[in-house]
């Protein structure tokens, strides 16, 4: 992008926004050497609040990209929805582990506020993303704005303040000289892999268009290195200690071990150990299914050898993982009573949870030198034995699950389905979810063959990541194909992303499960007492006065065609084959329609999650799910003992 330099040549002259994307054009991260461009893109919808300002620099410095190849420094994206946008930026970011991602600029009012949900999931998960959102004016001379929230109470509060408790880091430009300060920190978050996240900064509309003389150095490229700190020397020999002493290991995966890169250390360490893993959503694939030590998923949606092998542990190794009311089914899990707690994360606030010995430091370095120590070490064999059983008989479940005959009136299981695409796909292909009863089904039930096959949000388990998390992926990685599996529910909330995918030309295959309601809560509407009420697709009957009549007839496999992507409907096990392999081979997006049925489950994990039941009622069917609940609930434990250093 060209400016006004002055005589010196020492800066040069442009507006705020175009002072953004010019250095968001020149950043990079580097870890283990390696150089990647930080910033990819910029997905965007343009308003009021952008349109002259990050708008009108995205276009003037791609209409200045004179090195006579297609594209820009900084590639825009038009989107459909700027929740989904966020979805697409961390999705990209997942799969490309941490390093790199992509900016989304919105207009003030809506277009801002409307990427809040993404920004609370990229900081729950802790991937990074650049919000771009405008603001209101600085200077205030048009006040109140379109769009714009007056409080009586404070003058300089906007509707963008909503972004702070959801936000690794926060702040707004309200002076040009403000930005340099502003960008600088905002890269040093995402960078950072304990504190990344969402990173917001706001640029009021009028600011934007503001010209300034800039340093021509702040443009100068610019590598971030991502750390690998190493752990402190007594951490981990107390965490060797502790696992030498043990009779019963087991280690916990999660998501630190993708983003460290850690998969082939922690192969290597369990081989040499014997140490079994089971695996948090996040950390599914961290081995892959037939690795020997591999116990599969482990919580409230794990398998049960896994959750077995967890209420036995005497010492508990946590790799990366933020210890969620999932992977402990709601601390519930853990029953031996002597059970320690080892935690290697490079988030101190993490490393502390159950008590556990704390290692910060980087999973792919701990665990190099954890192996060093232990050399010698192995389980004993009736130990291993024993885990090598319990998945045998696990595997023999799900296999069953997969085969699953018709259920009555001819429709396929929910099971039956995932088997199917995960028979049918490539090892390298990936899979992508988030809400309702299938990231449970997946994670129980799916079979990782390459590390990166699996990606499901469950940090915030957001409906309608799916089709946008979808497209984040494959934008990460082009040369695998990428099978989004999405119940209706979640469609219904966010599909229009698929309008972007045919407008980019990206190729996803999305299997869209048709099961005329919310087939996950109302499965634990039923297991609580409240009859899966307000959990089905019904008109309202006249009759009643509820929601209890027929179906609504939605055809979702029309809607689906109506944003210009092949659609394929499939009712019979033979058909829905018959539409992945079609899929496969084509060059475009598709969509597969299947109906299931919502009253088909999947292999229990024997395993429980804390959702309280009303305490008192006139229901016989909430009085027995009470009950149920406090037997459950007396089970679950604080993991208050101190381990002594």
């Amino acid at each position: 992008m060209n400016g006004t330099t002055d005589a010196a040549g020492e800066t040069v002259r442009l507006t705020v926004a175009q002072a953004t994307v010019r250095f968001l054009a020149a950043q990079y991260s580097e870890r283990d050497g390696i150089r990647r461009r930080l910033v990819e893109g910029c997905l965007g919808i343009f308003g009021h609040g952008n349109v002259a300002g990050i708008g009108q620099a995205l276009l003037q410095e791609e209409l200045e990209w004179t090195d006579g190849s297609a594209g820009s420094l900084l590639p825009y994206v038009l989107g459909r929805n700027e929740q989904a946008m966020v979805h697409i930026a961390v999705a990209f970011a997942r799969m490309r582990d941490r390093l790199q991602t992509w900016a989304v600029t919105t207009s003030v009012g809506p277009g801002a506020t409307n990427m809040v949900t993404g920004a609370a999931l990229a900081t729950i998960n802790r991937l990074p993303v650049l919000l771009l959102p405008a603001d209101t004016f600085a200077d205030r001379s048009a006040s109140p704005l379109l769009q714009e929230l007056e409080q009586p109470w404070a003058g300089d509060v906007t509707v963008n303040d909503c972004f702070r408790p959801v936000s690794a880091y926060f702040d707004r430009v309200w002076r040009p000289e403000q930005l340099p300060a502003a960008l600088l920190a905002a890269m040093r978050v995402l960078t950072d892999p304990a504190a990344t996240g969402a990173v917001t900064l706001c640029l009021p509309q009028d600011v934007q268009a503001q010209a300034h003389d800039w340093p021509l150095e702040l443009f100068d490229d610019r590598v971030w290195h991502v750390a690998r700190p190493v752990p402190e020397s007594w951490a981990l020999e107390r965490a060797a200690e502790l696992v030498r002493g043990a009779e019963r290991p087991l280690v916990v995966a999660g998501g630190g071990v993708h983003h460290s890169d850690a998969t082939d250390a922690l192969a290597v360490f369990c081989e040499r150990t014997g140490i079994p893993v089971g695996q948090t959503q996040a950390g599914k694939g961290s081995l892959l299914h037939d690795h020997p030590q591999s116990l599969g998923a482990i919580g409230a949606t794990g398998t049960t050898a896994a959750n077995a092998a967890a209420r036995d542990a005497d010492v508990v190794v946590g790799i990366g993982t933020r210890w969620s009311d999932f992977t402990t089914a709601s601390r519930t899990l853990f029953r031996n009573p002597d059970v320690r707690f080892v935690n290697i994360n490079v988030a101190p606030v993490d490393s502390v949870k159950h008590s556990g010995v704390p290692v910060v430091a980087d999973a792919r370095e701990t665990l190099r030198e954890l192996t060093v120590l232990l050399r010698g070490y192995r389980v004993p064999a009736a130990y291993r034995a024993e885990y090598t059983r319990a998945e045998a008989e696990w595997t023999a479940r799900v296999d069953a699950a997969f085969r699953g005959t018709p259920i009555p009136y001819g429709l396929l299981s929910q099971s039956a389905v995932i088997g199917l695409v995960n028979e049918l796909s490539d090892a390298q292909d990936v899979v992508v979810c988030a809400a309702g009863s299938m990231p449970g089904d997946l994670h129980k039930l799916w079979r990782v063959r390459e590390a990166k096959g699996y990606h499901v949000e469950y940090g915030y388990s957001c409906m309608g990541y799916e089709v946008a998390g979808g497209l984040g992926v494959r934008m990460a990685c082009p040369d695998r194909d990428v099978f989004v599996l999405v119940g209706d529910g979640s469609y219904l909330m966010m599909a229009t992303e698929l309008a972007t995918a045919v407008q980019e030309g990206i190729k996803i295959i999305t299997v869209l499960v048709q099961n005329h309601g919310f087939a996950s809560i109302g499965a634990l509407s039923e297991s609580l007492g409240s009859q899966r009420f307000g959990t089905r697709y019904r008109y309202r009957s006249a009759a009643t006065g509820r929601l209890d009549g027929d179906r609504l007839p939605m055809d979702l496999a029309a809607n689906a065609a109506s944003f210009g992507v092949r659609v394929v409907r499939a009712s019979t096990a033979e058909e829905f084959a018959a539409a992945i392999r079609s899929a496969k081979a084509a060059d475009d997006s598709t969509v597969i329609h299947v109906e299931t049925d919502p009253l088909a489950g999947s292999p229990d994990s024997e395993a429980w999650w804390d959702v309280p039941v009303a305490e008192v009622s006139e229901l016989a069917t909430t009085q027995s799910a009470r009950k149920t609940y406090e037997q459950n609930k007396a089970a679950q434990r604080p993991f208050l003992r101190p381990d002594h250093f």
